[in-house]
């Protein structure tokens, strides 16, 4: 009897489930904006060539050599840029653009730069951003080894 009585507990649950749910329906203003989680990438990114990223690089590591290692190295210009993938991870993970080229640094040497531009990991997440590695002055050792962290 106990156990007829749970199926029909059971059963009768289900059905008000169901019929609470009711059809499916378009989210409001307020879920699209602020209430639904998880990712909703466009994957819609700049160039390898895009002259703002390509500036935002030289900047940060013009100010990493100058505040972190005392050292007057600065980016002067970038050559043969070109793009290694793109969204080359998992369908879900961020979207990055991986590109790769050679810069000119201050003291007249080339070096390798691996770098990726991902969707929504600029300033607070309002953006695209940027992360980069120099080969032969990754000095703290982040993208070891010679940059490989940085590539796809």
């Amino acid at each position: 009897m106990l156990g007829h009585a749970l199926l029909l507990a059971s059963a009768l649950a289900a059905t008000l489930a169901l019929s609470l749910a009711g059809t499916a329906r378009a989210a409001s203003w307020w879920e699209l904006n602020f209430y639904l989680s998880g990712p909703r990438y466009e994957g819609i990114l700049p160039p390898c060539d895009y002259p703002a990223a390509l500036s935002r690089i030289a900047s940060r590591f013009n100010q990493k050599e100058d505040q972190y290692w005392n050292s007057d190295l600065k980016i002067v210009n970038f050559e043969q840029l070109r793009e290694t993938a793109f969204r080359s991870w998992a369908a879900n993970t961020i979207p990055r653009r991986f590109c790769s080229g050679i810069v000119e640094v201050s003291d007249g040497r080339k070096h390798p730069i691996h770098y990726a531009i991902a969707e929504d990991t600029g300033m607070i997440g309002a953006s695209w951003g940027v992360e980069w590695c120099v080969v032969g002055l990754d000095r703290n050792w982040s993208y070891n080894p010679a940059c490989k962290m940085a590539r796809p």
